[in-house]
């Protein structure tokens, strides 16, 4: 049986990704969302400091949802999103804003995530702690990081 949660514990106010990871419906997909501030504050950084902060928040992501995790005694507790925000984040690297490319962003995302086809998988059972909570939705966020910028040269979506 889980533990309660805390928001008032900074860990796992970013590891709920600030109370999304909470909703009582799809809570990977709601919390996906919280990465949508950090993706406009940076829209206009050039894409190696994107790059970095990409970095900064998976690592970040390491203390903040094993810690949370460690606490409620739950690996990747369904409301530990703070891995969807690195792997959204990370999908939207370099790719300019428009509805269609936020869209298409986040259902590739979202797909990957959630089928994690061949290595995601993988990862996603073979690390454990911070590291297996964050791996597959970093590896995720890469594989739909090349989908899109694939769309966007192909044409099929104006970025």
């Amino acid at each position: 049986m889980a533990k309660q949660f805390n928001l008032k514990r900074p860990h796992q106010f970013f590891g709920l990704g600030f109370g999304l990871g909470l909703s009582p419906i799809a809570p990977g997909t709601v919390g996906t969302l919280a990465a949508l501030p950090f993706i406009f504050i940076t829209l206009s950084y050039p894409l190696w400091l994107q790059c970095v902060f990409a970095i900064v928040i998976s690592i970040f992501g390491l203390w903040a949802c094993g810690k949370t995790a460690e606490d409620v005694q739950v690996h990747d507790h369904p409301a530990i999103v703070w891995d969807e925000v690195a792997g959204f984040y990370i999908t939207m690297l370099g790719a300019a804003l428009s509805w269609q490319t936020l869209l298409a962003g986040f259902v590739l995302f979202r797909f990957f995530d959630i089928v994690k086809p061949g290595p995601i998988k993988l990862l996603d059972k073979r690390l454990k702690g911070g590291w297996g909570i964050m791996a597959d939705d970093i590896l995720a966020g890469i594989f739909s990081l090349i989908c899109l910028q694939a769309l966007i040269k192909t044409g099929v979506l104006v970025g």
